[in-house]
């Protein structure tokens, strides 16, 4: 389904990625680890093609999805074309618009329309609390509601293939689990996964695979429980 191969990717002068290769197969769920400032968030910038200033510049190597290209792509239309969604490390969601009206403005590419209401449903079925503020602004939300606000505009946007940017971050232990169990539900009812986490405990815990990422490099890869089970991986990451 995605697949990186050997890519390079600098901000200026510095070079971020050194020719990571890794690939995500149609239905899997797959962790990409490391510490803060190893590459993961350039490596899902790079997947979305997204070009703010200081962004990073891909040098060589391909990321292709389903086969095609993905580097000469617009940012909008990796989503509207390709269904692929992005929740975003700090969640960005708009915070002077309603809850609904955050999960309603992701659904401005799709064509599908008789299918929109019944993932407004399926949103709310997911994550309760949102049903309950769907008429509250974004910026009256908790840390951990926001959260889920992020997680369901990705899945309004249509996308069969979610990237997360650290959804555990700042979030309290019960919470995170609380996530992660609706990305496994996700996962098994047909969407992919693909997440960037540094809490290795929970990525390893629901993810079928991962990779271990580490100054711009791939280390490691392999079966999510084989990894746990690491020496190396219990040292660095689990304590």
């Amino acid at each position: 389904m995605l697949k990186i191969e050997n890519l390079h990717v600098r901000y200026g002068n510095i070079e971020a990625l050194h020719g990571i290769s890794l690939y995500v197969d149609d239905g899997e769920f797959v962790a990409l680890l490391g510490a803060n400032g190893a590459g993961k968030s350039t490596t899902l910038m790079s997947i979305m093609r997204l070009t703010p200033p200081e962004a990073p510049v891909i040098k060589s190597g391909t990321i292709t999805y389903k086969g095609e290209d993905l580097i000469p792509v617009q940012p909008h239309l990796v989503v509207a074309k390709y269904g692929i969604g992005l929740v975003p490390e700090g969640r960005r969601i708009f915070g002077n618009l309603t809850v609904y009206e955050n999960l309603k403005i992701a659904t401005y590419a799709r064509k599908d329309f008789n299918q929109i209401s019944n993932d407004y449903e399926r949103v709310f079925s997911l994550f309760p609390r949102l049903a309950d503020r769907k008429h509250q602004r974004g910026d009256t939300l908790s840390g951990g509601e926001q959260q889920m606000l992020a997680m369901g505009r990705a899945f309004m946007c249509g996308a069969k293939f979610i990237l997360l940017d650290e959804p555990s971050m700042g979030l309290a232990p019960l919470l995170m689990q609380e996530l992660f169990k609706v990305l496994k539900e996700l996962n098994e009812t047909g969407t992919t996964i693909f997440v960037v986490e540094q809490n290795a405990h929970i990525a390893l815990k629901y993810a079928a695979r991962a990779y271990v990422m580490e100054t711009g490099n791939i280390v490691m890869e392999g079966n999510a429980g084989e990894l746990a089970r690491n020496e190396e991986i219990q040292k660095a990451y689990l304590g």
